[in-house]
């Protein structure tokens, strides 16, 4: 009888192991940890918590359980049971940067799987707070609103997918790490007003990166010329010039001379929505429309928070909640793909593929059947019905 994989190997099947084993190299992530059968490597680390985020196993002792219970099924993912003092001390000691950069390889990978070819480049800029609030995380710095960590992504509406992530203090101001980022030409950039910075905005400007934001109610603006406002809820459409010349005692405003284009959208029952862009091509509606995919992002913070293990901690130093928190994100990577190989005529939400996956993690896992779309196809379900499971399984 020839070999089915279980939920979890079909869910582990798109991680490249020579990735994974670069990674650990670069960062010596598995020195000390000794050789063989018994070696507890990041590696096996990595299979361990994709394995919790999938069962929903929440901490250290349940992990223990969940590889100590029937071992058979640990052979083909190499994996083997575990004490939890190995699991705390790997939390605590292996170098988060190995997880980091397994999670960045990956990124790349569902970013070229998913791309479809002629589709414009558009990425979507924002952050979301990890509280961390209880006893044990003393280290963990604070600013108004938040204690714990700041999550800063770049993600892909078009691929639904994170395709950059990285963590800092929550103190670490959104542009701060936005300055950082390197843009392609003629890409598409969408934030929100917590991104205000004309130094950069111009320095976008001048990388042929095109970018929508919300411009702040108190921003100077001198208007060059008015366009006729198309579009439905289009209020205007106009030119203008952003800021000062020389605001802050002579300092110059590199965006000043740029011809901005600012769009007011109407929305109802509340306040119109100010944009502003150096698009001077699409409609009006269509810069509205992209502004409105930056809610996208906010789904992928409500989906990962709801769905993984990203809100509460098997361990309480900064190095163990950065290797969750990347996990986590790999984990959704994985399930990303799933869904992307699934039949046509068959897709199913993320969370119903995690439901199936969870169910089946140590099952022989089929892809969702596909659902007919003709009456040949409903006869056919009907005449031969898909066996009924095994009630002891």
């Amino acid at each position: 009888m020839p070999f089915e994989p279980n939920g979890f190997l079909r869910f582990l099947q798109p991680l490249n192991r020579h990735s994974i084993d670069r990674a650990v190299e670069r960062h010596q992530g598995n020195r000390g940890v000794g050789k063989g059968e018994k070696a507890w490597t990041c590696q096996r680390h990595l299979k361990a918590l994709l394995f919790a985020q999938l069962t929903d196993l929440s901490s250290l002792r349940e992990i223990e359980q969940g590889l100590d219970g029937e071992r058979s099924w640990l052979y083909h993912p190499d994996l083997r049971a575990v004490r939890r003092s190995t699991l705390s001390d790997a939390m605590a000691l292996r170098p988060a940067a190995v997880f980091r950069d397994i999670c960045r390889d990956l990124m790349g990978q569902v970013s070229r799987q998913l791309r479809r070819e002629g589709d414009a480049i558009v990425r979507l800029l924002d952050s979301t707070p990890i509280q961390l609030r209880s006893f044990g995380f003393g280290w963990a710095q604070s600013d108004p609103h938040t204690t714990g960590l700041k999550l800063h992504f770049v993600y892909d509406p078009r691929g639904n997918q994170p395709v950059q992530l990285d963590i800092t203090s929550p103190r670490v101001n959104d542009v701060t790490m936005a300055r950082q980022l390197s843009t392609e030409a003629g890409s598409t950039w969408v934030f929100d007003k917590a991104y205000t910075d004309y130094d950069w905005w111009h320095r976008l400007v001048t990388a042929e990166t095109v970018f929508v934001t919300r411009l702040k109610r108190n921003a100077k603006m001198q208007v060059i010329a008015e366009a006729e406002a198309t579009g439905e809820g289009i209020l205007f459409d106009r030119r203008a010039r952003i800021g000062h010349k020389r605001p802050r005692g002579g300092k110059l405003n590199p965006l000043y001379d740029v011809e901005m284009r600012v769009i007011e959208v109407e929305r109802p029952d509340r306040a119109p929505l100010r944009l502003v862009t150096n698009d001077q091509v699409r409609s009006a509606l269509e810069i509205a429309e992209l502004y409105k995919q930056r809610w996208q992002i906010e789904l992928f913070f409500k989906w990962i928070k709801q769905n993984l293990r990203i809100k509460t901690f098997i361990g309480r130093s900064e190095n163990a909640v950065r290797i969750q928190i990347y996990a986590a994100i790999i984990a959704f990577l994985l399930l990303r793909l799933l869904q992307h190989t699934q039949p046509k005529g068959s897709e199913q939400t993320l969370k119903a593929i995690r439901t199936l996956l969870r169910i089946n993690v140590l099952n022989a896992f089929q892809p969702p059947r596909r659902r007919p779309n003709s009456m040949q196809g409903q006869m056919e379900l009907s005449l031969n019905p898909p066996s009924p499971k095994n009630p002891g399984q």
